[in-house]
């Protein structure tokens, strides 16, 4: 790889370091400054993280890998590559965050240089997140997207914004002391003497050890995802955050509790995975059924979305459970899915809490015919969400269950009845929200999208659409990762052969 090539990783993360540095620096008074350059360095984000799917090749190795000596004494590199898992995952997060931005133009108005410097910085961490391949830089770039989404929600977030930034907190940092621990103990059990990936999974372990360091991964991540039981923080955390840090939260960082199983958990202790893998299968259909059963009888519309998200990851985590290539392809897209439908969602029920100060669902009736524009997308990003065919929601879906039916036919004909409550919890919130009368009055006169509003929304709209009706361009490229991550890992455990079965045909074709 050249060297050009080979920074590409440190430049993109290291974009909204500089993009906050300037914010900071930005006259207190100049507002609109401060909220420019934030926006102009979350955008450029964008623009060359696309750099990263022109040149990308659809293999199974890591690409744009950079590693360089840090603490040589400990055997601490900063390394640095992306590959089909990790792709797309940088890029939902370089485009969310401009949106994120863009989308709170108007609503924040006090702290707006503070709020930009926390965006920004969220950003750089979470980025780090998907690109790190040393678990001490991997634990340092985890940390950091703690302390700002904390800011975001203690600071800008509503009313009990001081409990649920605490509770987010101490949840968080709890699951990250056990893997920081684990990560010692891997230091120095495997006599690698290094926290590389690729060192460390070189190694063997004893099964027994393996099952107490994957325990400690698994509930760090767990909580991240979360998964039911672990999933009482997030509620809380949608609720009482901004409209800006619910996106990012739903959109990126509950998919880093996925992500660090397939990066981390599973070819670090493929024996434990596979053996612990019915136990989280039945946690993830708990997760769905349960998130979609407390979604149908919300009242707050903020509260419903954050519920329906603890559903969505449940099929997320049940085609990792599962490991055969489809349903992991099936689970990454799905994480794709999710940040687009439910970020949208997000910024659905913020534009219109803006307009009205307040979220229950019983205060509305009949948006359609004060509100067209918004109603149409809100109808679409909801079709989109309850995975309805043609949109990107049906095709993770499908990939999942029809990946999860070697693994265990019982859980996936019981994620599939979350499928159905799933349409009924949404459906009927659009009913009560858009259709009917208008009865309030105070709702007679409600402002249809704005030019910004339709800017946010718009291309998440035509996204939940493409990769409805295109997902192979998005599916071939994390097929070979996710395929190669299956055999080593089948290859490496004495347990995979009962426990692992062969899908005939690729992700890709199935979708095709």
């Amino acid at each position: 790889m050249s060297a050009p090539a080979g920074q590409l990783l440190t430049f993109l993360i290291a974009l909204p370091l500089a993009g906050a540095l300037l914010v900071a620096l930005a006259p207190r008074q100049a507002v609109r400054a401060q909220k420019l350059i934030a926006l102009s360095a979350a955008a450029a984000s964008f623009v060359l993280s696309l750099l990263l799917v022109a040149g990308f090749r659809s293999t199974a190795g890591m690409q744009f890998v950079e590693i360089r000596p840090w603490l040589p004494g400990f055997g601490i590199t900063y390394h640095l590559g992306i590959d089909g898992l990790s792709l797309w995952l940088v890029i939902l997060t370089t485009f969310l965050t401009p949106l994120a931005l863009l989308g709170s133009w108007s609503s924040i108005e006090e702290r707006v240089k503070e709020f930009g410097v926390f965006m920004l910085l969220l950003e750089a961490g979470m980025l780090g997140v998907f690109c790190a391949l040393d678990l001490f830089l991997f634990y340092v770039f985890w940390e950091v997207m703690l302390v700002p989404m904390y800011f975001l929600i203690g600071i800008w977030g509503h009313e009990r914004r001081i409990y649920a930034a605490l509770k987010f907190f101490l949840f968080t940092m709890a699951g990250s002391v056990l893997m920081l621990v684990a990560f010692l103990v891997l230091y120095r059990e495997t006599g690698a003497r290094s926290f590389d990936l690729y060192d460390l999974t070189r190694t063997t372990l004893d099964p027994g050890l393996q099952r107490w360091l994957f325990a400690a991964f698994a509930l760090a991540f767990a909580i991240k995802v979360p998964m039911v039981p672990f999933h009482t923080w997030l509620p809380d955390a949608h609720v009482e955050a901004p409209t800006a840090g619910s996106v990012i939260l739903a959109g990126v960082l509950l998919k880093m509790g996925g992500y660090g199983f397939l990066r981390l958990a599973i070819p670090l202790f493929p024996d434990a995975a596979l053996e612990f893998a019915p136990l989280l299968g039945w946690l993830a259909v708990t997760g769905i059924l349960y998130g979609a059963l407390v979604s149908l009888v919300q009242p707050d519309m903020k509260k419903l979305v954050a519920y329906s998200s603890v559903a969505h990851l449940g099929f997320v985590m049940l085609g990792i459970a599962s490991f055969t290539t489809t349903a992991l392809v099936g689970s990454v897209y799905q994480m794709l899915n999710h940040g687009i439908s439910t970020g949208a969602l997000f910024f659905l029920v913020g534009m219109l809490y803006e307009r009205r100060h307040t979220r229950a669902i019983a205060e509305f009736g009949g948006l359609k015919n004060v509100m067209p524009w918004y109603s149409a997308l809100f109808l679409l990003i909801g079709l989109s969400s309850i995975a309805v065919p043609g949109f990107n929601g049906f095709v993770g879906e499908f990939l999942i269950l029809l990946g999860s039916w070697s693994f265990s036919p019982a859980m996936t004909i019981a994620a599939t009845l979350g499928v159905i409550l799933a349409a009924a919890y949404m459906l009927w919130m659009l009913q009560r929200v858009l259709y009917g009368e208008v009865t309030n009055p105070k709702n007679a006169e409600l402002r249809d999208l704005s030019l910004r509003e339709a800017c946010v929304l718009g291309p998440l709209a035509a996204l939940a659409i493409l990769m409805g009706v295109a997902s192979p361009y998005f599916t071939r490229t994390m097929e070979p990762t996710l395929d190669n991550l299956v055999r080593e890992v089948r290859g490496r455990s004495m347990a995979a052969p009962s426990l692992v079965v062969q899908q005939p045909l690729s992700a890709t074709e199935r979708v095709r």
